[in-house]
């Protein structure tokens, strides 16, 4: 059983009447695949980023049993006003509940929310909730702004009030310290690692030790930098008993570690010797199945990698289905082949 908790969705088309920044998909001749313009984006899409026989035949084919589908993220555009925001929001959403209800036990979709106005994005949870969505995905800033920072943390009470979990997606902020051609490379680690820390640092970890959270790509550099912010919380090295006369920031809270083990990272990081220090650090508990696809392209078969690594069967199992039923708060009986997977 693979759950593949990070994959993604397209419109096939938007409304006639949709404001003038909406995206909007032109056919491209010869072809079944449309083109997402979007501004000065231009990205050919395959069909299957909306047809639900193609995307069940592609799931198929790469071993697959369920996919964990959320907007792409170039549609969290966060810029559009705010009234425009919510109707993409809508309409992106009533093709994710479409698009889900051809097989729910498969297909299961998240929804989005217009975070340039923390107040809707947060009246929108009920109706997603209602629609019958999984959960929400948002990007890893908004407008440049943490997603710790305060004024976000009434959507994230919100989110763990419903039980609503969320997939966190890097996205570049409004910066020009890297180049444009870094922006699908170093730019997602740095803002994972922004947005996991900001979680903790800015007291959203501790106000809803109950949000069920998780991170693209393993929240980019985040894992990496846990140590570090570990000694200066306990003053000890390698998670060895506290030594607060060396700690640089001591307070009585969990530590940063005990934190980012409470959330989920897919573990789509390229790299056999990453997850097995993802798994070493944060624990096979934690991790998930991830590909981005149809936007890159799967491992064939999917997670090879993981497969390769010869990981004892109950660290497979939690990393290639069960920690995905515990992040979307489901039951094995709600799966494809869920007598094969009951006393798994």
């Amino acid at each position: 059983m693979i759950i593949d908790a990070h994959a993604h969705l397209l419109p096939h088309d938007y409304p006639e009447d949709a404001p003038a920044c909406f995206p909007h998909m032109e056919p491209i001749e010869g072809s079944t695949d449309r083109l997402l313009v979007f501004d000065q984006m231009r990205f050919p899409a395959k069909e299957v980023f909306w047809q639900a026989e193609r995307r069940l035949e592609a799931m198929d084919a790469s071993g697959v049993d369920a996919e964990v589908v959320s907007p792409m993220p170039p549609l969290l555009r966060y810029d559009l006003p705010a009234a425009d925001g919510l109707a993409l929001s809508r309409h992106v959403n009533d093709v994710a509940a479409e698009l889900s209800s051809h097989a729910p036990d498969r297909i299961i979709a998240l929804g989005m929310v217009p975070m340039q106005d923390p107040d809707a994005a947060t009246a929108e949870l009920a109706a997603i909730k209602e629609q019958g969505l999984a959960g929400v995905e948002i990007a890893s800033n908004i407008l440049g702004s943490s997603i710790g920072d305060e004024k976000f943390l009434p959507f994230f009470q919100e989110l763990e009030r419903l039980d609503l979990p969320l997939f966190v997606h890097a996205m570049p902020s409004p910066s020009d310290r890297l180049p444009f051609s870094a922006m699908g490379t170093y730019v997602v680690g740095i803002e994972g690692m922004y947005a996991a820390a900001s979680l903790i640092l800015g007291g959203t970890a501790a106000a809803c030790p109950n949000l069920k959270i998780s991170f693209s790509h393993a929240a980019g550099g985040f894992a990496m930098m846990l140590p570090r912010a570990n000694y200066f919380w306990g003053g000890s090295w390698n998670e060895e008993p506290r030594d607060l006369g060396r700690a640089v920031m001591p307070d009585d809270g969990p530590s940063p570690l005990e934190y980012a083990r409470r959330f989920y990272y897919d573990s789509m990081v390229f790299d056999r010797r990453t997850i097995q220090y993802l798994v070493d650090l944060l624990g096979a508990d934690r991790l998930l199945v991830g590909s981005d696809f149809p936007a890159m392209l799967r491992e064939e078969p999917a997670a090879k990698t993981l497969k390769s690594m010869d990981l004892p069967d109950d660290q497979w199992q939690d990393i290639a289905w069960r920690n995905a039923m515990r992040w979307l708060g489901r039951e094995a009986a709600d799966l494809p082949l869920a007598e094969a997977v009951a006393t798994a």
